[in-house]
């Protein structure tokens, strides 16, 4: 289900790898709710057998003046990459002001010590990524904009400079924008990236190439994470294969910010020739659809819509609510929220809502370009006071559908519409 981990994480810039001990782990940098800025001091390590269960590992690293600190600097630390070799795991990471370094620790999950600045990388770049080809080179990438590569040395924390090259991607070229990623597959090489070519950096990209320094000949989108938040601005992630399955793994904003993102994950197809289908965002991301008969979180959309045309005013949005988990708010005439997949199984008759509102509205359930039925959400007595709705059905709806819930106001009763905590079907 997406997002992949516990609400109170904000996980973005997500580099999964499957480890020898068969587990597959994901890193990354962490942002703090409610924060203006991007990222914090600290990196957390979360980890599955299954895709489904998501354990977290806890703090792997971190930065700070603070006597138990790993790296004693002052400084915010962004995507990272791990990778192991010869029975010791790498945590390659990138500070603000372009720092760029290397630790390490005996377990995938940290915690990673003896930090150390990678020559020439360092304070030349961000968004660090490594990748082992088959006959055990080790490559180092780096960069923004321009991604520049050189082989590791066997130290795994040095740079071979004989082998640099200062522009194997670029935005005018690639589209490249930050936040590179490298994998292996039958034989070629694909670079994973954020894309601008679409006006924002939203997309994860890809591009292949013969050898871990290219050329690389863009290909296409993987996922773009547009429409998943009015503010949604970047994309940052990698692919990974887990139980004969790949994935994207990348994030998501949340609660109206460029900066409150989190790890979700959806699987992708390849075609014969070596290309990837784009994936769309999900719901249920790397699970099953969702039981149209459980209670479904709200706040789980994949995608909102929402018709505010005014800079001053709020669009429709996740936000977190005391005792309510997160609810959707600041809903208007028109806004929606989708669902991606929900199972109806042998069919439902009605459906339920827990909702909010200071004025009396409608919310319409739709399926694909039809709707199917409708709820009227009365005045609860204000925003804070939560009740349950009962809608109906009007025609029997069976298999598996995207869902969304619809907003419209009633005439006279314009503007803030009902918020949003969950709704089931039965």
């Amino acid at each position: 289900m997406n997002p992949l981990f516990d609400r109170k994480y904000y996980i973005p810039d997500g580099e999964a790898r499957k480890m020898p001990d068969g587990r597959l782990y994901v890193y990354g940098s962490a942002d703090i709710a409610g924060d203006l800025e991007y990222c914090s001091n600290t990196y957390y390590v979360f980890s599955t057998d299954d895709m489904e269960n998501w354990k977290n590992n806890g703090v792997s690293f971190k930065t700070g003046i603070y006597e138990d600190s790993i790296l004693r600097e002052p400084v915010t630390i962004g995507g990272p990459d791990c990778i192991e070799k010869d029975g010791k795991y790498y945590l390659y990471y990138c500070t603000s002001g372009n720092g760029e370094g290397v630790a390490v620790s005996d377990t995938p999950y940290g915690p990673f010590m003896d930090p150390t600045p990678i020559e020439f990388a360092d304070k030349d770049g961000i968004d660090p990524a490594v990748f082992i080809d088959d006959d055990g080179e080790a490559y180092y990438y780096w960069g923004q904009f321009v991604l520049k590569a050189a082989r590791l040395k066997p130290n795994m924390r040095e740079l071979d400079m004989s082998t640099y090259h200062n522009c194997i991607a670029s935005e005018w070229e690639h589209g490249f924008h930050e936040g590179a990623s490298m994998r292996k597959r039958n034989g070629l090489y694909y670079l994973v990236y954020t894309d601008i070519t679409r006006g924002r950096a939203t997309c994860l990209s890809y591009a292949i190439g013969k050898s871990p320094f290219g050329p690389f000949e863009r290909k296409g989108v993987i996922i773009d994470n547009t429409g998943c938040d009015p503010r949604s601005w970047n994309n940052h992630g990698s692919i990974e294969e887990k139980n004969g399955q790949w994935y994207i793994f990348y994030h998501r904003s949340s609660m109206n910010s460029m900066t409150n993102r989190r790890m979700c994950a959806e699987p992708i197809a390849f075609l014969e020739d070596g290309t990837i289908v784009e994936a769309e965002m999900t719901s249920q991301g790397s699970s099953k659809p969702i039981n149209a008969k459980q209670q479904i979180d709200a706040s789980i959309a994949c995608r909102l819509r929402n018709t505010s045309c005014h800079g001053s005013q709020v669009s429709l949005y996740i936000v977190p609510r005391a005792d309510h988990g997160e609810v959707l708010t600041m809903s208007r005439n028109g806004d929606w929220a989708e669902y991606r997949y929900i199972d109806f199984g042998d069919g439902v008759e009605r459906f339920r809502i827990n909702a909010s509102s200071a004025k009396k509205c409608i919310v319409e359930i739709r399926i694909e370009s039809k709707c199917i039925g409708e709820c009227i959400i009365d005045n609860t007595g204000s925003w804070d006071n939560w009740k349950e709705f009962l809608g109906e059905i009007k025609e029997k709806v069976t298999g598996t559908h995207a869902v969304w819930l619809f907003l419209k106001e009633i005439k006279g009763e314009p503007g803030r519409l009902a918020d949003i905590d969950w709704f089931s079907f039965e």
